[in-house]
């Protein structure tokens, strides 16, 4: 009787398995697909307009009319969250895309040609490492301005070291590969040997850098947009939002606790997402 020969699994099909048997990273990017919703949804779903003052609600607690109370001017706390969700979701997108292209061309051209190259790129990261990255993102946004536009560069133009670093680490493995040495013996230009044989190959690094990012992004704009450097009123940011419940903490906490819970809500999903991620492209991982 002929033996039966069960085919092998497809890699994509291994990776699509490990990343549903872990159940964190499956709540983690649910999490994330209902926040992508409701930022795109929220002039459906917030209740009021999130820049309508009405001073008879001032700070009025979380009841029937306003569902998560009012802050300091009347403004539904919830319609503001909601309206916020789009503009630090974007920061968080937009410098993580700066910060990873920048990662990734500065990271693949040390990685493959290595030498001189990979001596003075990786020196120029080490140098932005070694300044205090917050405290030059505050002198930046002192200087030009507080802005959106200025929050995007300043973030993405700070952040792509770690990125850099993994992207180097993969060039420099995979430049040596039998199959890049047959592209070369083929003909085939370095710039085409780096973009279409080695980078498909260092996506999943790529991703799983970008999902990790975005949440220290978001952080990052938070933090500084409670420090007044940010998202400037009345445009709503989760951090500015945070920010102006401090004063009022003690009699109505509830003006900081939602947006601060987003904060914190999108953070940790981006992060099981990452994990999950991570696990789900190792090889080492088994079915």
């Amino acid at each position: 009787m002929a033996a039966l020969v069960v085919p092998a699994p497809s890699a994509r099909r291994r990776v699509v398995a490990r990343f549903r048997r872990n159940s964190r990273a499956f709540i983690g990017g649910a999490v994330l697909v209902a926040l992508a919703a409701m930022a795109v949804a929220a002039p459906a779903l917030s209740p009021y307009a999130p820049d309508v003052a009405n001073f008879e609600h001032r700070l009025a607690a979380p009841g029937g009319t306003h569902v998560f109370g009012a802050d300091h001017l009347g403004r539904d706390v919830l319609s503001r969250t909601v309206w916020a969700s789009r503009t630090s979701l974007s920061i968080g997108f937009l410098s993580t895309a700066i910060a990873v292209v920048l990662g990734v061309v500065v990271g693949a051209n040390a990685g493959y040609f290595g030498g001189w190259t990979d001596v003075t790129l990786m020196r120029m990261t080490d140098m932005v490492l070694a300044f205090p990255v917050f405290f030059i993102t505050v002198m930046f946004l002192a200087l030009f301005g507080p802005s959106i536009h200025g929050l995007v560069f300043v973030i993405g133009a700070t952040s792509w070291p770690p990125t850099a670093r993994i992207v180097r680490a993969e060039f420099l493995r995979m430049r040596t590969l039998d199959f890049v040495s047959a592209a070369r013996s083929l003909g085939a230009s370095e710039i085409r040997v780096m973009a279409r044989h080695i980078l498909p190959n260092v996506i999943a690094v790529i991703v799983i850098s970008v999902t990790l990012r975005v949440g220290v992004s978001i952080l990052a704009e938070a933090s500084l947009s409670y420090l007044g450097l940010g998202v400037q009123p009345p445009t709503p940011s989760w951090g500015n939002l945070v920010a102006d419940g401090r004063e009022y903490l003690r009699s109505a906490w509830w003006v900081s606790l939602l947006p601060g819970a987003f904060v914190f809500i999108s953070v940790m999903a981006f992060n099981l997402l990452g994990d999950g991620l991570r696990d789900a492209f190792d090889p080492k991982m088994k079915i």
